[in-house]
């Protein structure tokens, strides 16, 4: 079966972000959260965003040394490009323990910022002690509500961005690093 995009990098219009650099952002994060968590009492429960976040996060929580559980979420907010600006769990924690839970959801991307403050919200509605959030990238210039992520990888551009767990329509998620997709492959007729 042929694959309908180029992996070699003639889609991406630059790299944001290398694998040493997301390494070394990782390294830099996972210690921000153990030096926060020291002292905390109650268990830490990592949350990660499925789909986007699943890389980001499985290299964050080798690197942190403070004991964490990990769960997931699915939540849908996009089609294509655009946000829908509907927020819609289409999998939820199924645990009975986040009563007094220490919770930082792991995002891949944060723009709108709706997203994560509605989950914010959700999971504190739900017993959660405390609820952080940490991003591997930060889009502040797309903010529709205030919000700012506890974690921050690193703030970019408003660009469409792939690659480390990001996608289009499920492509170029498995790309070592982050860059910007073309817009030839996302809207060829503005990219003419």
């Amino acid at each position: 079966m042929a694959n309908n995009y180029d992996m070699t990098g003639n889609d991406i219009e630059e790299v944001l972000m290398s694998a040493e650099e997301i390494d070394a952002t990782t390294t830099r994060i996972a210690g921000e959260i153990d030096r926060d968590l020291e002292g905390c009492e109650g268990k830490v429960i990592l949350v990660g965003i499925l789909k986007g976040s699943v890389v980001f996060m499985a290299d964050l929580m080798k690197k942190i040394k403070t004991p964490v559980e990990i769960d997931f979420m699915k939540v849908s907010s996009y089609k294509g490009t655009e946000s829908t600006g509907r927020i819609e769990i289409k999998l939820d924690l199924n645990r009975g323990d986040i009563s007094n839970a220490n919770i930082i959801i792991i995002e891949d991307i944060i723009d709108s910022g709706r997203t994560l403050s509605y989950l914010c919200e959700y999971l504190r509605l739900n017993g959660a002690k405390n609820v952080k959030t940490c991003t591997l990238l930060d889009k502040p210039s797309r903010r529709t509500v205030e919000f700012v992520p506890d974690y921050i990888g690193r703030e970019i551009p408003d660009a469409f961005v792939i690659g480390y767990g990001l996608d289009y329509d499920e492509r170029y998620r498995t790309l070592p690093y982050v860059g910007i997709l073309s817009k030839s492959v996302y809207a060829p007729d503005e990219a003419k």
